[in-house]
């Protein structure tokens, strides 16, 4: 254990201690407990419990902690909690969850399910999206796959939007902030049929020009627009008949691919490569861009999803039915991200164009026969179905300093504006069914013993495009890349079981202890990239990346005062094979997965949430991950060595005070402090990313009644530099600087 882990080790132990300490006096003097709507509330199996009896590490923020710390996208409330972080870079759909050290890569799927309204979320491109109107987050630990399926090998996130409104209300919010930063958004809600159909209708617009410069262009770099609008439908034509519609429709706009290359260096003024160096260090940042492109971002998402639930009087039948749809094209500078072009290299002896082009079209239905919670013996059963397609493109071409165009389905061969030099695609459709049943008896009054499982297959077609191939400026063939035309198939699957024991040793107090197994589906990479990587010296990559299986034991307890003090701690020890790791050819634009055969990871976690005075609360959060590389068949030299993307430890602090000013005003403040353990990039551990300490601030006056609101935040307080994500090799994504906000809000 390194010296910073020690130190955050035993700060959060002393503080658990007063905690305590404190509560236990606290709940002594008072003699009884806190009313039941202090109960925290967890969906996680099905069905409602409170955060003790659930034998699972779970997060919970509800709709006044979101408000609160300010959480409107995923960053915000993944950075609360512990043994969870999340790095964002290249565009809008391109995030890396690493939860309890099993992580997510590039063009791979996250670690976690996500849930959105009872909606399994089919597509990690469209997961960061705005959050708002949100009534709770819940963030599952360790694997889920029993209940969620694949890709829960070691998680699970449940965000549950809020329902239409008995009353006609609704808020309007806007705002501003660093980089000229302009936010507007809103919802109406309210009953277009009493007591039987209700509607609830919201938008958001935010806009910015961003925050760093490029030197080449004279403009800024970090440009976003995003706008979006969703609605939700709620009918009840009867006691025990219950019907949701939502819609939701996001559409964002912004350059993309804003990364530096560390081993060069390039003139300040004009951005052209004056030289190389020898430079690949994870803590070297550059935030001085000098590429002679704007990259672009087009992102479209829209789903349509139907809900129903119906008592049969013994269980209840739901559906779920949902339709999903992406599209995106992204593009930008190519290796070594400078001026220098085709046409005038200079010393960089090539500097192209990038793209990539991604439509994705999914069904899924899910059904659910869930039995009444009024029985020790309680059970549900159900099916799970999704069809998927997806086109994939990657390209690479020449700049001739007359613009970057975006390329789709096909390759602009002889383009006499930005001619395509490379081209890879294809087509994939995706069918995957499942069969799941979970079970929870009650042995005693204290004990509870539970067991899960679920059958998953995930059978993937993919058909290379024709047109894959290299060219020259003239649109000639000059090689194919690897197959064009050839059709590959494949089928993943696994049972998923999960069993745990819970004892409730009193309402407030239980532990509990879980086996389960989980797996993330394997894909194909795109054909070609195999023989690309050879060619470039990397050999042993194949084009397709097999599945992560995953096998985790657990043991945690639960201490719970409703109003007071919560304490929950949880150990744990994963394996994990065939472990997804990112690997990028800059030379060739190749973006491959490949294998880590076997990782260990042990590691825990502390939360600790305390009220210490009247409206002063104070959240504490601790997780420490070991991971160790077992074998590699890559390169069995790393054997020993740490994973990528796991940062040995992490901890949060979270500080929130409400007090009565004058009359019905009130004054709000919360101070947010994270700390980011030491984390590898990559299995050689070539570089480490520093320990990084981030302070967030928010700050302002509300209505004590609800009414309006005027608050102002500050994010990275002390201007911490650090690159958000880094590939090996010397290629870096800068983190985003101090930020801050100013934001009124009026409700009625």
């Amino acid at each position: 254990m390194t010296t910073a882990t020690m130190k955050i080790a035993v700060a959060a132990f002393m503080a658990t201690t007063s905690l305590s300490s404190f509560s236990s006096a606290a709940y002594a003097q008072n003699g009884e407990q806190a009313d039941d709507d202090n109960v925290i509330i967890v969906t996680a199996r099905g069905r409602e419990e409170t955060l003790v009896e659930v034998p699972l590490s779970t997060t919970v923020f509800n709709g006044e902690d979101i408000e609160a710390a300010g959480i409107d996208r995923v960053d915000d409330f993944l950075g609360l909690t512990p043994g969870v972080s999340i790095a964002n870079s290249q565009d809008s759909g391109t995030n890396f969850i690493t939860i309890r050290g099993v992580s997510q890569t590039r063009n791979g799927q996250p670690p976690v399910a996500v849930l959105i309204d009872g909606v399994l979320q089919v597509n990690s491109r469209s997961f960061d999206q705005p959050l708002y109107e949100i009534e709770s987050i819940e963030v599952l630990r360790g694997p889920q796959g029993a209940l969620y399926g694949r890709n829960a090998t070691n998680g699970a996130i449940i965000i549950n939007t809020k329902d239409p409104s008995e009353k006609l209300s609704g808020y309007v919010k806007g705002g501003y902030g660093t980089g000229e930063e302009y936010l507007i958004e809103g919802t109406v809600s309210g009953p277009l049929v009493e007591d039987r159909l209700g509607l609830r209708v919201s938008g958001r617009y935010y806009s910015r020009d961003g925050y760093f410069t490029n030197v080449a262009l004279n403009d800024e770099v970090g440009f976003y627009d995003e706008f979006n609008v969703k609605g939700h439908l709620h009918f009840t034509p009867s006691d025990e008949l219950t019907v949701d519609l939502r819609a939701t429709y996001t559409e964002n706009d912004g350059d993309s691919l804003n990364y530096t290359f560390q081993g060069v260096t390039t003139d300040p003024v004009t951005g052209e490569v004056n030289g190389f160096a020898s430079v690949a260090d994870a803590n070297v940042v550059q935030r001085r861009f000098s590429a002679n492109n704007r990259g672009f971002d087009d992102r479209k998402v829209g789903q349509i999803s139907l809900l129903i639930n119906y008592d049969l009087g013994f269980a209840n039948l739901s559906s779920a039915t949902a339709w999903d749809k992406l599209r995106q094209s992204i593009g930008g500078d190519q290796f070594p991200y400078s001026a220098n072009t085709t046409v005038n290299p200079g010393l960089s002896f090539f500097d192209g164009t990038q793209t990539q082009f991604v439509d994705v079209e999914a069904i899924s239905q899910e059904i659910r026969l869930t039995s009444h919670d009024d029985s020790a013996f309680r059970w549900m059963v159900g099916g799970y179905y999704l069809a998927t397609d997806r086109f994939i493109s990657t390209s690479t071409g020449d700049d001739l300093e007359l613009g970057l165009l975006p390329v789709s389905r096909s390759p602009l061969l002889g383009n006499a504006v930005n001619p395509t030099n490379g081209f890879t695609a294809d087509d994939n459709d995706n069918t995957a069914w499942a069969f799941f049943f979970n079970a929870a008896y009650d042995v005693t009054e204290q004990l509870e013993i539970a067991v899960a499982g679920r059958y998953d297959e995930d059978r993937r077609k993919q058909t290379v495009s024709l047109q894959n191939g290299f060219f020259d400026a003239a649109g000639n063939l000059l090689a194919p890349q690897g197959t064009p035309g050839a059709v590959n198939r494949r089928t993943f699957s696994r049972f998923q079981p999960k069993v745990s024991a819970r004892y409730l040793a009193t309402d407030n107090f239980s532990i509990y202890a879980s086996w389960g197994r989980g797996f993330r589906s394997g894909q194909f990479n795109q054909n070609g990239v195999a023989a690309a990587a050879a060619g470039a010296g990397l050999v042993g990559v194949t084009d397709i990346y097999d599945q992560e299986n995953t096998e985790t034991f657990e043991a945690g307890l639960k201490f719970n005062l409703p109003g007071r003090l919560s304490i929950s701690a949880a150990a744990y020890h994963t394996t994990v094979e065939n472990a997804p790791y990112f690997v990028f050819v800059g030379a060739v634009g190749a973006q491959i997965l490949v294998g880590i055969d076997e990782v260990e990871i042990q590691g825990g976690e502390l939360e600790v949430s305390a009220n210490l005075a009247d409206g002063l609360d104070l959240d504490l959060g601790l997780a420490i991950s070991d991971s160790e590389i077992k074998a590699y068949s890559l390169d069995p030299m790393l054997v020993g060595n740490k994973a990528p993307y796991v940062p040995n430890a992490s901890f949060n602090a979270g500080l929130q005070y409400r007090t009565p000013i004058i009359g019905s005003v009130g004054f709000f403040g919360r101070m947010d402090y994270e700390v980011r353990g030491q984390q590898f990039w990559d299995p050689e551990n070539s570089t480490a990313r520093h320990s990084l300490d981030l302070v967030g601030l928010r700050a302002g006056i509300e209505d004590i009644e609800g009414k309006w609101s005027l608050i102002g935040s500050v994010e990275n307080v002390t201007d911490v530099v650090y690159n958000s994500e880094y590939v090996t090799g010397g290629f870096a994504h800068a983190a985003s600087p101090r930020i801050w906000r100013i934001e009124g809000r009026i409700n009625f």
